[in-house]
């Protein structure tokens, strides 16, 4: 999608962080834009302002895990705005799932967003936008947990490397339809996901208390400081706009983590080799 103005997108995630930052780049662009979050207040203030700035937007509170949630939003910003032409499956959370004791309800939880939430975005948007015929794109919000398993045996990792696998899939599928998908791939950025808790529905049960001299406390601490320090939302943001601009499937916003990748991709070609040389 070459040309962006007059176009219509629609965002999960969309009252902070990344999602926030996506709308107010799309709104930029000239498009118009409909934010979804699960906060009622934050995104009632979100909105407030970008239209203070002249922006054409609208919001719906959305749960992404509920699929009725997800199908009503969609129906809301069909009604206002007629075509979505870009879906940006951004909600996500993060929730400990160690070895050490491990949620059944935490891992419900973040598969319910992180995967689901995309599965639910892409029913519910979909057929609209292969029906319309004016070409559309799809971005879904992965992580670099997503290429490498740094942050070990945890749900937040599970589900982004799921994301990126259905990204991967969709996007050769949807091709021929004129529709691109990107799949967003970033390191540490300044968002709130690691306050994430503060929106868990009760049907998974309550946040488990974090035990600050447990095995897991020294990750949890290096996570928020590297959340503090991270890359501004805006600066991702740009990132997706050009991406869906030129089509790119991958959107990295990290160079430092090519090592990472490198690593992983290094022991499975050397794994692969050696059942080569039997």
């Amino acid at each position: 999608m070459r040309q962006l103005a007059g176009k219509t997108a629609f965002i999960t995630g969309a009252a902070s962080g990344i999602g926030l930052a996506l709308a107010t780049a799309f709104a930029g662009e000239g498009m118009k834009v409909m934010l979804a979050d699960i906060e009622s207040a934050p995104l009632d203030r979100a909105v407030e302002a970008l239209r203070a700035s002249g922006a054409e937007v609208r919001g719906v509170v959305c749960d992404v895990a509920d699929p009725v949630s997800m199908d009503d939003a969609a129906d809301a910003a069909f009604r206002a705005f007629g075509n979505v032409h870009v879906l940006c499956n951004n909600a996500g959370v993060a929730a400990g799932g160690g070895i050490e004791q491990i949620s059944i309800e935490s891992w419900r939880w973040v598969i319910d967003v992180n995967l689901m939430g995309v599965v639910h975005g892409i029913k519910s948007f979909l057929p609209h936008i292969r029906r319309h015929g004016e070409g559309g794109h799809i971005v879904n919000t992965a992580s670099m947990g997503g290429m490498n398993a740094g942050l070990g045996f945890s749900p937040y990792s599970a589900s982004k490397f799921a994301v990126v696998s259905m990204s991967e899939g969709l996007a050769w599928q949807l091709a021929p339809d004129g529709i691109g998908v990107s799949v967003l791939c970033p390191s540490y950025v300044r968002t709130r996901i690691g306050e994430s808790g503060r929106n868990r529905p009760r049907r998974y049960g309550p946040t488990p208390e974090f035990d600050p001299t447990g095995p897991a406390a020294a990750m949890v601490a290096e996570i928020a400081q590297q959340l503090e320090a991270g890359l501004d939302p805006a600066v991702v943001a740009a990132r997706v706009v050009s991406a869906i601009r030129e089509n790119r499937l991958y959107i990295f916003t990290h160079p430092g983590m090519r090592a990472e990748v490198e690593d992983r991709f290094a022991t499975i070609l050397a794994a692969i080799d050696a059942f080569s040389d039997q």
